[in-house]
């Protein structure tokens, strides 16, 4: 390996390698996207999974989903290229799961179903907040899709030694990912989507934990000699361990901060997420899960980043491949092994990111402006799941164009303006639907619409965009904004605006009762949409017969938990085994049912077999019940259709301490 092979950072690896692991992992991904799309029967299969993901499989998954190119090739890069300014992106990412922890996960999953637009309409007009919804959520996916396709287009043309003067195939590159972003979508749904960004995720940490590993024990696993080495090789010295490098404006660094601590609560394919687990404490666990990952892996970043400037010869980063730093470490640690697998694991990344990003732009515009908009709530499930895999490919081609304009600019930059759009536009709604009474319908729009305009608007005349040799259009000069990130201005205005919009609807009716249910349901769940599937860790009650639980002898009937193979038993009365039973005994296992034993069987003729000659069971089963609510009492799992069946009124059965 010689110092000018890596300075091109365009010929490293063995093509043959790259693309091998690269294939790999499409085959095994498709393979299972596949499958899991046999499942994909109902509405509630395609947007969220059927509501059955667990705790801990959704917070894998919303890692996966949330470490995205940005965090691990443009973060990597930005610390590698600028230092301590760099690691602020981590900082701010992982902060920002604060905000959803406490104030929106549990919140949101409660009142939901499907979208953030079923949260806002809750208590406010439907067809404009649903429209006002599905477009921040439409811009937020753009601008976050457009940043993972360019991570996208210069990863690949690494791996495939595709020059970067050569934009023709670069372009190609995206093409592709872009098509296989939609495969995922169109065929594995929200199922297929989360099991891709489970894998992903697991991939990821593994990776980054075993170059963080490699680059701490090439300096005796003493990070002070991994940052001095990184000072002498920088051409910056020891401001690469101070700010100021690439933030020179104090108040374009708060700003950057601001955006990325709470547009994390904003971002739709995050919020889309809370809904794929049954309840609201499985919500709670996703979060935990999520924030313990990724606070690991951005551990893991500034090992990287820092290593890369070690390792590396001066000059190999620039700030046109910078986001090469992680591969090029790989290749430096490994030699086309750890690169091909590296780099397979950053496209991973990036394929899983875009997968949850288009799902959650189409079932958007699918269920909000579609469903009830324009058919105004009167459209099948099967017509939604259509249009909304239309919209899939529609966005897919749109996210693809975005790329490849945005191609080689950094994507943790382009990711923190899709964070500034987030917080502008859905927090500040998010909070005052939830949290304010008096919050209506001409509150929310000026707040979502006014978000996204001066957002976008202070964007496009701000330095990110022209005005300097780094921006997207470095030949033009329009930037009169003087922030790179506009959240320091545009949340608060956000915020402003659905206060001046509240007061100024205020003739709108204030529907007390429904703002009450609103928030009966948000804080205890009562009402909540529950999983259509049972979460595979969840255990099965065990069923207690009521006659086990008072000695009589066992009558069960086929098809009763695990006497189902079992044929009914003719009772053998034996005084001897049974427990004496007194009348306050039985009054109190039976309530006020007016029974005083089991009751009798039926007959082939429909009428009560009273002596058991032509009894037939029962088409629910005898003896099967579970606790109700832990206070003692016991109920039947399902209706007592069968009249073998005994009803035992909650609270009223009798309890032996002995047992």
């Amino acid at each position: 390996m010689t110092t000018s092979v890596l300075a091109q950072a365009e010929s490293v690896g063995s093509v043959a390698a790259n693309l091998g692991f690269f294939l790999l992992f499409v085959i095994v991904t498709l393979m299972i996207v596949l499958r899991v799309s046999r499942t994909n029967a109902t509405r509630a299969d395609y947007y969220t999974g059927g509501h059955a993901f667990t705790g801990p499989q959704n917070g894998t998954a919303i890692a996966g989903d949330f470490l995205s190119a940005a965090s691990f090739l443009g973060i990597a890069g930005a610390i590698a290229l600028y230092g301590y300014d760099g690691f602020l992106y981590s900082i701010g990412f992982l902060v920002g799961w604060l905000m959803a922890l406490l104030l929106v996960a549990e919140l949101l999953r409660n009142t939901g179903r499907f979208t953030m637009g079923d949260v806002l309409a809750f208590r406010m007009r439907q067809r404009p907040v649903r429209a006002a919804a599905a477009t921040s959520t439409l811009v937020v996916s753009l601008f976050y899709l457009i940043a993972q396709m360019a991570g996208a287009g210069g990863l690949i043309s690494l791996l495939l030694q595709i020059p970067k003067t050569d934009t023709l195939s670069q372009a190609l590159v995206i093409v592709v990912v872009g098509g296989l972003m939609v495969v995922y979508v169109l065929f594995g749904g929200m199922k297929g989507t989360t099991w891709v960004q489970i894998i992903k995720a697991g991939l990821l940490l593994t990776g980054a934990a075993v170059m963080t590993t490699w680059v701490l024990g090439r300096y005796g696993f003493n990070l002070s000699a991994v940052l001095e080495q990184a000072t002498e090789n920088s051409e910056r010295g020891e401001a690469i361990l101070n700010p100021g490098l690439q933030y020179t404006n104090k108040i374009d660094f708060i700003s950057l901060g601001l955006a990325l601590v709470l547009g994390t609560a904003g971002l739709p394919h995050i919020l889309m997420r809370f809904y794929t687990v049954p309840s609201a404490k499985e919500a709670r666990r996703s979060v935990v899960w999520a924030i313990w990952l990724i606070g690991i892996f951005y551990l893991f970043t500034l090992v990287l980043g820092y290593g890369a400037t070690a390792l590396l010869p001066p000059g190999t980063i620039t700030r046109a491949n910078q986001n090469d730093a992680a591969p090029l470490l790989a290749y430096a640690l490994g030699g086309e092994i750890m690169l091909g697998l590296i780099s397979a694991v950053a496209f991973a990344t990036i394929l899983a990111v875009v997968a949850g990003l288009t799902i959650t732009a189409s079932a958007s515009f699918a269920h909000d402006v579609y469903a009830n908009v324009l058919r105004r709530g009167n459209a099948t499930p099967e017509a939604e799941v259509k249009v909304a895999r239309t919209t899939a490919l529609v966005i897919g081609l749109v996210a693809i164009g975005g790329g490849i304009v945005a191609n080689g600019q950094n994507v943790a930059f382009l990711v923190a303006l899709a964070f500034a759009v987030a917080a502008s536009a859905n927090l500040p709604t998010i909070l005052f639907s939830l949290f304010w009474k008096r919050f209506n319908t001409t509150g929310a729009l000026c707040s979502i619409y006014g978000g996204v305009i001066v957002c976008v608007g202070l964007i496009v005349i701000s330095p990110a965009v022209s005005g300097s040799p780094t921006s997207m259009v470095p030949n033009a000069d329009f930037a009169f904004f003087p922030l790179s990130n506009p959240g320091l201005v545009s949340i608060p205005v956000s915020f402003v605006l659905g206060i001046i919009g509240t007061f100024l609807g205020g003739r709108e009716r204030f529907n007390a009762a429904r703002y009450a249910e609103m928030e009966v349901r948000s804080l205890t769940g009562a009402g909540a949409v529950r999983a259509t599937t049972a979460p595979k860790e969840a255990p099965k009650p065990t069923a207690v017969p009521a006659e086990d639980l008072i000695g009589i002898p066992r009558r069960g009937a086929e098809g009763s938990g695990r006497h189902r193979s079992q044929p009914r038993p003719q009772p053998r009365p034996n005084p001897g085994q049974q427990r004496p039973q007194t009348s306050r005994q039985a009054g109190e296992l039976f309530g006020n049912t007016g029974l005083t034993g089991t009751q009798p069987a039926v007959g082939a003729d429909g009428r009560p077999d009273l002596f058991g000659t032509g009894r037939r069971p029962g088409p629910q089963g005898t003896g099967g019940y579970r606790p109700a609510q832990a206070t003692g009492g016991y109920r039947a799992v399902q209706p007592p259709l069968d009249p073998n069946e005994v009803t035992i009124p909650h609270g009223s059965l009798y309890r032996d301490d002995g047992r």
